[in-house]
């Protein structure tokens, strides 16, 4: 037998254990994440239970946000000794009570709170997967399999949406609640069955010194800045018109059913299959470009949403997703690239900044589409997307 002969079925068993650990990899984003956007596609059935305004009820089911911010940032400085699998496993099972919980209050503060308590114990999983993945694979691995963790992450806000409005509608809003914890919990199994143990969580990077010596550098690098406040602004606009689109899909003249609500987020099955190719994007184009580009796309979607046709509605919906999740791609990879030895800080400035845009978005895009209305809140989106373009303006193609 010829060394070719020998060779082809060792590469067809790797492609294979690659294919099988990268949907691995996507699965379990996806049970991490589901809860976090899930709950924007019940958002009017939340209004008519609690009794609040539109601006407070968004507000509220966002606050998962700032949990995220929060714990991305405290993972990034303190969290060097823990495990990634133990301490994966564990936040999704603890991510599970206030899940539970959420099925049982009345209060719109005790939902905010747990709401917050589901997106530290969400981005503590989430950055310790990243720490995981940077570990365990090699760098054209890893780049595979943070576009598999990427695509989970756009596949929870197809599937959690749909489910999430299936599940409210047909059984109510406790019983959706009470489906996200078993799904958290299955998570959790996945994840002690299927990864490997490992110690030290971000290490040091050879040098030594603590990771809070190390935020002043990427703060003082102009193209890091950069990315973090176009992460920023990206999660300003994908929560801010998610969000409250809602609310005109429902309303006169598209008057949407709930169930029906839920369906329309299969416009996030394009993302699916675009975010992708972020890399060979930022690639070809270099990121300036790319972003530039990925935003404008996403400009177009805001306009489409002004319309009073759904299936052009839809369209503008699925290109604002394609758009937002291109540019988060492109920008967290050039975070990833230009931060050198301080990549734990970069990645938790980064975290921050971004999920900090998402809570921003839901409260002032809240406040205009309450007092203004929808017109006055997409000609805000386009602004702030027209200000992120602008700022990356500053990013420079990498040297090969």
């Amino acid at each position: 037998m010829t060394t070719s002969e020998h060779t082809e079925p060792t590469r067809l068993r790797s492609v294979a254990a690659d294919g099988w650990r990268f949907g691995l990899i996507a699965l379990i984003a996806f049970l991490t994440l589901v809860d976090l956007f899930a709950t924007q596609a019940i958002l009017p059935s939340l209004v008519v239970k609690f009794g609040v305004s539109r601006a407070t009820m968004g507000f509220a089911v966002n606050a998962s946000t700032f949990g995220m911010a929060v714990a991305g940032i405290a993972i990034a400085l303190f969290g060097r000794g823990i495990d990634r699998r133990n301490g994966i496993w564990i936040s999704l099972v603890i991510l599970a009570i206030p899940t539970t919980l959420l099925s049982q209050t009345d209060s719109i503060v005790v939902f905010a709170l747990l709401r917050i308590a589901q997106g530290l114990c969400m981005s503590t999983a989430f950055t310790l997967t990243m720490a995981y993945l940077a570990e365990h694979f090699s760098a054209r691995q890893t780049t595979s399999a943070l576009a598999a963790y990427v695509t989970g992450n756009v596949a929870s806000n197809f599937f959690g949406r749909l489910m999430s409005a299936a599940v409210a509608d047909t059984f109510g809003i406790s019983s959706n609640f009470l489906t996200f914890a078993a799904l958290n919990l299955f998570g959790a199994a996945l994840v002690w069955f299927t990864l490997q143990k490992t110690s030290a969580m971000m290490r040091g990077d050879g040098t030594g010194g603590t990771a809070r010596g190390d935020w002043k550098a990427p703060l003082q690098n102009v193209e890091l800045r950069a990315c973090f406040a176009i992460g920023f602004l990206i999660l300003f606009v994908f929560i801010g018109t998610f969000t409250y689109v809602n609310f005109q899909l429902v309303a006169v003249p598209l008057s949407l059913t709930p169930m029906a609500l839920g369906v329309v987020y299969f416009v996030f099955l394009p993302s699916m299959l675009t975010t992708p190719l972020a890399g060979r994007v930022a690639s070809r184009l270099g990121p300036r470009a790319g972003v530039g580009l990925t935003l404008g796309l996403a400009i177009a979607g805001l306009l489409l949403l002004l319309a009073p046709s759904l299936p052009v509605v839809l369209a503008g919906m699925a290109l604002v997703a394609i758009g937002t999740f291109l540019a988060q791609a492109i920008a967290t990879g050039h975070v990833s690239r230009t931060a050198s030895r301080d990549r734990a800080a970069a990645s938790g400035i980064y975290l921050a900044s971004y999920y900090g845009g998402g809570l921003a978005g839901s409260f002032v895009i809240g406040q205009v589409y309450d007092r203004i209305g929808w017109t006055a809140c997409v000609a805000v989106l386009v602004a702030v997307l027209a200000s992120a373009i602008a700022i990356a303006r500053v990013l420079q193609t990498p040297k090969a």
